[in-house]
């Protein structure tokens, strides 16, 4: 996979917009600010492919990005406090409705803070996976910004926060080091590969 050629695609910010899905897909998902931007453009290294923003809730539509034959789907961050319940549902809306539309979904990126305890929204959207029989991994961001104690205690912990954490694939990342970006890489590789033996 030639991730340096990837491109944006098109943006949707009502679920009826989006096209059918004519190739194989992998979203990213997580609460606002949580580094989705981020991690897109260092999977693509690109400065700036996904638009990152100081600001929380910034990221309001579903962003398509092509590599090569697949899509990297840039889902909208949930739980941002200052946004009408209008915007709030919209966004819920377009969520669901990617994930419950019969999509080529290959696998969910679920994103979460390394450094804090996952929110209500995060164990929901969690459940909502496992629920849905979506395949996803977990991606703890922020990696760089903590100690090797800290992460050993913060791991310890999210075997009681996470549902079924024991049995889910779990990948320590940082934005600013490029930890982890390999092994999220190397899924995507394996997956889109064994979907072209088939």
């Amino acid at each position: 996979m030639n991730y340096n050629k990837a491109e944006f695609t098109a943006s949707y910010g009502i679920f009826k917009q989006i096209p059918r899905s004519d190739r194989l897909e992998f979203a990213f998902s997580g609460h606002s600010n949580v580094g989705k931007s981020s991690l897109i453009n260092k999977l693509l290294n690109r400065r700036s492919l996904a638009r990152v923003s100081a600001t929380p809730g910034k990221t309001s539509t579903i962003n398509f990005f092509s590599v090569d034959s697949i899509y990297i789907v840039d889902l909208p961050g949930y739980g941002y406090a200052k946004v009408s319940k209008n915007e709030k549902q919209r966004w819920a809306e377009l969520i669901e409705g990617y994930l419950h539309d019969e999509r080529d979904l290959a696998l969910v990126f679920q994103l979460i803070d390394f450094r804090h305890k996952p929110t209500e929204d995060d164990i929901m959207m969690i459940d909502f996976l496992i629920d849905s029989g979506i395949p996803f991994v977990i991606v703890l961001t922020k990696a760089d910004k903590m100690k090797k104690k800290e992460r050993e205690a913060r791991l310890e912990a999210f075997r009681t926060e996470i549902p079924c954490f024991e049995d889910i694939t779990v990948i320590e990342f940082s934005a600013e080091t490029g930890e982890g970006a390999d092994k999220i890489r190397a899924i995507i590789d394996d997956i889109a590969e064994g979907e072209q033996d088939v």
